[in-house]
């Protein structure tokens, strides 16, 4: 890459990170999720906008001309989007502390069995009844199709939601835990889902013992990140021959990110999982927190994650097909069966009616793994040009729907949680500025 791509490349970053904090913070003085706003920068500096309607500028796009520092500088930007992405998992598990205690249990089981549940069985006993073959992508293979769309329903965002919760400062909560416990758990399961519907298509069966192998790897990762890696870290960090904790924890703290990530890779388990566990076994450590995560999380939800929510809106290109009349039909049914099943999980778990109204709308927030579901399913041929948009459509709006009602709760001064004390979301426009 030549220092005339660079520059180019720096130019572009700097109007996408600009206008990411600038529309994050005007849709927070609307009372709006900034995620959303920082989306909607990447949807106008992308292709569906600038690129639409200055075609020259799509040549400059990064990833979207046809010269090869174009490509160069897509990869940069795919480096710095999976990069936000890790950080954000990372300060999520960081926030959140005690996310499977024994009080939430009972609470976190209903929720899950019931509001990730519910929906996908229903989903695979309403499609056989159902017209489907123009939501196939290339393959045209029907079980795989099945499965995708059962996922999109059932699905609740992980990066999005814990976004969310950041912005309205109610991370440390009950309700917090609550939503991320069911969304770790049910993630787990449906991407195992995911990975057999991918299976189907490469080949024409499934190797049964290969899925078993992932999934058993995948959890045995997951149980280690929870239970045991917490632990060994903290006797890890007070060995006198650990000097880069003593003196550079921050250092420290990315390289025990990294390393959480790398092993993930050499298991095939996702990293999303991978950078949670990573920040949910540093926080152990107090003085760790206190020397690094704090400055970590700070500097993160200043650049590289607002970055990440811009590439997410970047990438996607309304000029693929489009159908208004799929978005609203999918949009409502997948939102109306997932609020049910998960407002029914609630109030068998013990929940009120008004805290069931909470739960279920945090819930049906579809965000980042129905971006990526979106993505992998039309990559390997499942779902069409059409219905990939309107996935990634759903996902974008069942998120701002979820922050958009929980924001209008603490707003009335209520609290998210009978029980819990009401936290209104407060005005940092200030704070806003300064960090843009």
């Amino acid at each position: 890459m030549s220092n005339t791509d660079f520059g180019r490349l720096t130019v572009f970053l700097f109007f996408l990170l600009a206008a990411a904090r600038l529309l994050g913070y005007a849709f927070a003085r609307f009372r709006q999720p900034k995620v959303v706003g920082e989306i909607l920068a990447g949807i106008l500096l992308g292709p569906s906008i600038l690129g639409h309607f200055a075609g020259r500028a799509a040549a400059f796009l990064p990833g979207h001309g046809a010269s090869g520092a174009s490509a160069q500088s897509g990869a940069v930007l795919f480096f710095l989007y999976n990069f936000g992405l890790l950080l954000l998992m990372f300060a999520s598990g960081a926030e959140t502390q005690g996310l499977f205690n024994r009080d939430d249990r009972r609470q976190v089981a209903w929720l899950g069995a019931l509001g990730t549940g519910l929906p996908f069985v229903a989903a695979l006993l309403a499609l056989p009844f159902l017209s489907i073959s123009s939501l196939a992508g290339s393959s045209h293979q029907r079980i795989p199709l099945v499965l995708v769309i059962a996922i999109a329903v059932a699905v609740t965002s992980i990066p999005v939601i814990s976004k969310i919760f950041h912005d309205l400062q109610v991370s440390h909560t009950r309700f917090a835990r609550l939503v991320l416990g069911v969304a770790v758990i049910e993630d787990i399961v449906l991407w195992a889902v995911l990975a057999v519907a991918t299976a189907l298509v490469e080949s024409a069966g499934v190797h049964g013992r290969k899925i078993a192998v992932h999934l058993t790897l995948t959890l045995v990762y997951f149980a280690a990140g929870l239970l045991v890696a917490p632990r060994f870290l903290l006797r890890l960090n007070r060995a006198r021959w650990n000097v880069l904790y003593s003196t550079s924890p921050i250092a420290y703290a990315i390289v025990i990110l990294l390393g959480y990530a790398a092993l993930a890779a050499v298991l095939d388990i996702s990293l999303v999982f991978a950078a949670f566990l990573a920040g949910y076994a540093v926080v152990a450590d107090p003085d760790l927190k206190a020397r690094a995560i704090t400055t970590i999380s700070e500097f993160s939800f200043a650049v590289f994650i607002p970055i990440y929510f811009a590439v997410v809106g970047y990438k996607l290109d309304l000029q693929r097909s489009f159908s208004l009349s799929l978005l609203v039909v999918f949009l409502l049914a997948s939102s109306w069966v997932k609020l049910l099943s998960a407002g029914l999980g609630a109030r068998v778990a013990g929940f009120n009616f008004r805290d069931s109204i909470n739960l279920a709308s945090a819930l049906n927030a579809r965000g980042g793994p129905g971006i990526v579901l979106a993505s992998v399913a039309f990559d390997a041929g499942i779902i069409s040009s059409t219905f990939y948009t309107t996935l990634i459509l759903v996902a974008i709006l069942t998120s701002q729907g979820a922050g958009a009602w929980l924001t209008h709760v603490l707003d009335r001064g209520q609290p998210l949680l009978s029980g819990e004390t009401a936290e209104p979301v407060t005005d940092k426009s200030e704070d806003l500025l300064a960090e843009a």
